[in-house]
């Protein structure tokens, strides 16, 4: 479908058709767990600071519904595309399924520049989004969460012009939000937690002592910070991050609580003082243990993946690694990889808790929170690990066909209406 013309959803589905390959699922099958269900494109109009009027595009791809409502983020970003964002729906689906989330997957995204916004002006733009996507979402039809350019504050207001429309608090529509308002402890640190966790794993899968383990984590965001902070609990030690605005290393290891104070205050990781400046291109090819990608996707290509010199390949963010880079790290058997679809599940795992203690107005505590996500990825990596044994597949081919199996068995049963 030309709609969805994009690299990133190009290389969603060369993944896809290699799982159906080895599926071995019939053509007839294909195309409609392939393409999305259902796809809006959205004009966001609102008052700029200044008093004139500027609209915005805006996008929501709701990739099935087989399982039950779709689940996925919302992102600011001036790059953002209707095949970006299909694609990202495409990879929701199958962590969904994967991890035993009864979701179907969909993204969403706004193209725009947060960061030369003002709050008012993201305010703005939040509301009249959500309110132009009230017809296609709802707690059992389509639920929302942060991603890229959003966070607690973004989904504050989408629940409250949500609930507006409903005339009562509907806390269940979004996830992710402050944990005031109906949020759920562990959310925020989810994804995070969750790639420290299933790197720690991955650790005693191929050998490595924590403690004597070095670090680099590209993307400093969110999702890379708690990473970062949460690997460092292990034993391990950080030696680079990066950010938009470039990255920073100390060989003798970052002093991440410097660094936390240091970004607070500055919003970049740069100019930090016990560091040397290093650029996104040089820190994927540092010597580490554990090479963490948490920035954007398609940033480990075929030009840059036989010079990676990591033993673990974590994939915090979505799609980091292109289908071409995927065949030269098959190559290289002293790199094992944590696929996306499973190292950055902690995200909607948690999130599937918050509107699951929403739905039943009654909370948990963050201590059960934690020990549920773990059992959850502990479930899923042992599930992948066995596959790629077993059939001598990759991890990340191991991960997707289980996921596309299960959705592929969900239509099956459902059968095709009318």
């Amino acid at each position: 479908m030309e709609i969805y013309d994009h690299p990133t959803f190009h290389m969603a589905c060369q993944q896809f058709d290699a799982v159906a390959d080895l599926l071995e699922i019939p053509a007839a099958e294909r195309d409609r767990l392939k393409f999305p269900k259902r796809s809006l494109t959205v004009a966001v109009p609102i008052k700029l600071d200044d008093g004139s009027t500027k609209v915005f595009p805006g996008y929501r791809v709701q990739h099935h519904l087989t399982l039950g409502p779709t689940k996925g983020g919302l992102r600011y970003h001036p790059d953002v595309t209707l095949g970006e964002v299909a694609a990202l729906a495409m990879w929701m689906s199958w962590k969904c399924a994967l991890t035993g989330l009864p979701y179907g997957g969909a993204k969403g995204g706004i193209t725009c520049d947060p960061g030369k916004m003002s709050r008012g002006e993201l305010e703005r733009i939040t509301r009249r989004y959500t309110q132009e996507m009230i017809p296609f979402i709802g707690p059992q039809i389509d639920v929302m969460a942060p991603d890229l350019g959003t966070n607690e504050q973004t989904m504050a207001w989408m629940m409250d012009t949500y609930s507006m429309h409903e005339g009562h608090a509907v806390p269940s529509i979004v996830t992710g939000k402050p944990v005031s308002i109906g949020g759920s402890l562990g959310r925020r640190e989810a994804t995070g937690r969750g790639v420290a966790y299933l790197v720690n794993r991955a650790t005693d899968t191929v050998g490595l002592d924590m403690s004597k383990c070095t670090a680099v984590v590209q993307g400093y965001g969110n999702v890379g910070s708690i990473a970062a902070l949460s690997l460092a609990r292990y034993g391990a030690k950080v030696i680079a991050v990066s950010d938009a605005s470039g990255g920073i290393h100390n060989a003798k290891g970052l002093d991440l609580w410097k660094l936390e104070k240091h970004v607070a205050a500055k919003k970049s990781v740069t100019a930090f003082p016990e560091s040397e400046p290093i650029t996104n291109e040089q820190l994927l090819l540092l010597p580490c243990e554990i090479l963490v990608p948490a920035a954007l996707e398609r940033q480990i290509t075929e030009v840059n993946a036989a010079q990676i010199k990591c033993r673990i390949l974590a994939e915090a963010a979505n799609g980091p690694t292109t289908p071409e880079a995927d065949a030269i790290i098959a190559q290289r058997p002293e790199i094992f990889v944590l696929p996306d679809v499973l190292c950055n599940a902690g995200g909607v795992v948690v999130s599937y808790f918050e509107w699951v203690q929403d739905l039943q107005s009654f909370f948990w505590g963050e201590t059960e929170i934690t020990d549920k996500l773990f059992r959850i990825l502990e479930t899923a990596y042992t599930q992948i690990l066995a596959a790629s044994r077993k059939q001598k597949i990759s991890m990340r081919l191991a991960a997707l066909s289980l996921g596309v199996r299960r959705v592929q068995e969900a239509k099956r049963i459902r059968g095709l209406f009318p």
